[in-house]
């Protein structure tokens, strides 16, 4: 049968009953919100989770046109501090070449391809191929040629270290390999003034933790697993809501073009979503605050719940006196929605920073030249305070293919829901092989972000025009 691509029908309305959050209030930015997604459901070839044309041309219309996170700034603090960023096959060099400037090459010598560097490096003096010495200046400029007179008539553009386009923000590095790329700046459109007109500094903030995990499965498989919350009904199910909880709020989509914001829905948004209630309710108020917490189970619980109160309302007032140690009063200013999960924020094509104070940032990518395999990072971005030097970043624990993410204990008990997450991904993959129908199909309002990605992905790879499907497969 034919395969439809992302076909688009009507949505069946849903109830709208919200709640109010309690806490400061929110900025006026944040309350604004966009028109929700269009609605109806769509329909997502399976083709492109596992063929190895998808994969290819991902690397010619994405990878080497789209701007992608690549390191922190606090990676590369010193002049000659570089890191190694790779994407699919294609490997940059990301590198500070003066105090206040930072400048990326793709990682290949002019001369015969080979490598320039095979990992970071700290306060480099030049940038030297190991093959045959050829040598080049921080800023792309070559220092020495061994046997130089063997190249008669070589032009100076042949032998300068190429170039990609970089940009920052919030402290995080992008590069993007074409050279004919609009700025970041445009790319980013109202992110920046969104998280700093929240009082979201992000340049400030420490990495606190960096895991690596190589996974069985394609990048966007596991990337659609931590866009969209339906899955904890089933997936999460110690994600209790306290007994007493009224009326769950519904989760609201924006679009903001090349990226898009979830946030819990307040009784003042213009556009109504239905409400959402992914998880079970809870016996006790205790339970339910057991699970917000990160301790061994063996252990105390470090807070006793009081059974007549909002079990939300406590967990809360721990996170504000926790962080109060480390920002001082100006947590009192901060919306109940950042104190946890914030805003899941998803920046075309992989990056994730959730923002608030849940410290969670996000990156996929596929793995060399396999779409079965894919390379997960998760880090944590915790606040610091403004009179103290920031610790140097973690660095980063990676975990290769088939190795248990608990093996990341500096996780806490996200390590306990990566589990479950992580547990369906290779199920997944093996099921798109299987599939009779030859298509996924996803709904109108819970897999709005998902669908939403899949419609930008059918735009960069020029494909939204052919049913959703390259022509050269079938």
């Amino acid at each position: 049968m034919d395969n439809p691509g992302t076909d688009v029908t009507d949505a069946v309305d849903a109830p709208t009953e919200t709640v109010a959050v309690q806490g400061p209030p929110m900025p006026g930015h944040v309350t604004a919100n966009k028109p929700p997604y269009r609605p109806g459901i769509a329909r997502v070839s399976v083709d492109r989770f596992f063929k190895q044309e998808y994969h290819d041309l991902e690397v010619e219309r994405i990878w080497k046109k789209a701007w992608q996170w690549a390191c922190r700034e606090e990676e590369i603090p010193d002049v000659g501090d570089y890191q190694i960023y790779e994407v699919a096959h294609l490997s940059f060099i990301v590198i500070r070449t003066a105090p206040d400037e930072i400048k990326a090459y793709w990682n290949s010598c002019p001369h015969r391809a080979r490598k320039l560097v095979t990992f970071d490096g700290r306060r480099a003096s030049e940038l030297r191929c190991m093959f045959h010495g050829w040598a080049w200046n921080l800023d792309g400029s070559l220092k020495e040629m061994s046997c130089g007179w063997d190249f008669p008539g070589a032009r100076p553009e042949e032998v300068k270290l190429p170039e990609v386009k970089v940009g920052t923000w919030g402290g995080y590095v992008f590069i993007n390999p074409d050279p004919d790329a609009e700025s970041l700046e445009a790319f980013l459109g109202e992110l920046p003034e969104h998280f700093e007109g929240a009082g979201h500094d992000m340049r400030k903030r420490w990495v606190q933790v960096h895991v690596t995990a190589h996974l069985e499965a394609n990048w966007k498989v596991v990337q659609e697993a931590f866009i969209e919350p339906w899955h904890v009904i089933a997936t999460h199910p110690q994600l209790l809501r306290p007994p007493m909880d009224g009326p769950p709020r519904g989760q609201r989509w924006d679009d903001y073009g090349n990226w898009m914001r979830s946030t819990p829905s307040l009784p003042d948004d213009p556009n109504k979503p239905p409400p959402s209630s992914y998880s079970h309710t809870a016996e006790s108020v205790q339970q339910f605050i057991d699970h917000e917490l990160d301790y061994h189970m063996n252990e105390e619980t470090p807070l006793k719940a009081d059974p007549a109160r909002d079990g939300y309302a406590q967990v809360k007032e721990q996170m504000r006196e926790l962080h109060r140690d480390i920002i001082g009063d100006e947590v009192d200013a901060i919306h109940d929605v950042h104190m946890n999960a914030g805003e899941m924020i998803a920046l075309w094509p992989n990056f994730h920073p959730w923002g608030g104070l849940s410290r969670l940032t996000y990156r996929f990518r596929p793995y060399k030249d396999d779409p079965n395999r894919s390379v997960m990072d998760v880090q944590l971005i915790a606040p610091w305070p403004d009179d103290r030097p920031k610790p140097p970043p973690a660095k980063p624990r990676v975990l290769d293919f088939g190795q248990p993410i608990t093996d990341a204990g500096e996780l806490g008990w996200l390590a306990r829901i990566f589990v479950q997450d992580l547990g369906n991904i290779p199920y997944v993959q093996e099921g798109l092989k299987t599939s009779h129908n030859e298509y996924v199909i996803l709904s109108s309002h819970n897999e709005a972000p998902v669908r939403r990605w899949h419609d930008q992905y059918d735009r960069w790879m020029g494909i939204e025009d052919n049913g959703g499907k390259l022509e050269s497969v079938r």
